[in-house]
């Protein structure tokens, strides 16, 4: 694919409520790489393969997916996402296209990722919210929540919030921020940015944060489980519906900043 003359990046937003995650799966499951795939090919008019900066799972949202695919198309950058879209589900859209450089890599070339996760507070089940946040149906103590929440922020492993089943890599990250808002009527957006995150690392810390919140663990707890590194400690994973790609960083330099 590489021998193609030119490098494409994109960026795409997508609901991935009816998806089984980004990365290709074999039909009949359907991910959304391959109806991405499907739609770039015919507006290119040969084979497409991607390479993404996350490899989603089932369910989880994105904002700013980044993905480039090599190709001899030529369809203009500025022509692309029009075309693209029109041939595309409306869970899915790309909102940026530029021409990358060669050596440019959507997972490779990330320097930083940011992900939010939205959580409501409800008396009673939302059916019309139920596939985009984690509804929880008592109270939170938000201020305990930040509390456990900064001490994640720094350097550190992250071993107590990793799952099994990623590929092997150090779980020594660094997370700049990590900040609770409330954005009213019960809802409740974590908003993460580091250099990288582990397989499901998101979800745990938010799973054990809401422990927190509900007080099934004390803050001195959840420092002792992040301290001993050990995943079993941490309680189940939470949902993937709350959980949004916000946005992927890169070098800047000219058009292939897609930093939000």
């Amino acid at each position: 694919m590489k021998a193609r003359a030119r490098n494409i990046a994109l960026v795409v937003a997508y609901d991935g409520t009816n998806y089984h995650g980004f990365q290709r799966q074999t039909p009949p499951v359907v991910a959304v790489q391959n109806v991405l795939e499907c739609a770039l090919g015919k507006v290119c008019g040969e084979d497409v393969e991607l390479a993404a900066a996350g490899r989603t799972d089932a369910g989880v949202h994105a904002y700013g997916q980044v993905v480039n695919f090599f190709t001899d198309g030529r369809i203009s950058v500025e022509r692309l996402p029009r075309a693209v879209n029109g041939l595309l589900p409306p869970d899915i859209v790309v909102t940026q296209a530029w021409e990358a450089e060669r050596d440019f890599s959507a997972r490779h070339s990330a320097t930083g990722k940011a992900y939010v996760y939205r959580l409501e507070e409800c008396t009673v089940p939302n059916p019309f919210t139920r596939s985009y946040a984690w509804q929880i149906f008592q109270p939170l103590d938000h201020d305990a929540m930040r509390g456990a929440l900064a001490m994640l922020v720094g350097t550190h492993d992250y071993s107590s919030f990793r799952a099994a089943g990623g590929a092997p890599m150090s779980p020594v990250r660094t997370l700049d921020e990590i900040r609770l808002e409330e954005e009213g009527a019960g809802r409740l957006s974590c908003y993460l940015h580091g250099n990288g995150f582990l397989y499901h690392m998101v979800r745990n810390i938010m799973s054990a944060a809401v422990s927190v919140g509900l007080g099934r663990i004390s803050v001195e707890r959840f420092a002792e489980i992040f301290a001993v590194r050990d995943r079993r400690l941490v309680p189940p994973t939470a949902p993937a519906c709350g959980l949004y790609l916000l946005s992927v960083d890169y070098v800047a330099h000219d058009r292939n900043d897609v930093r939000k």
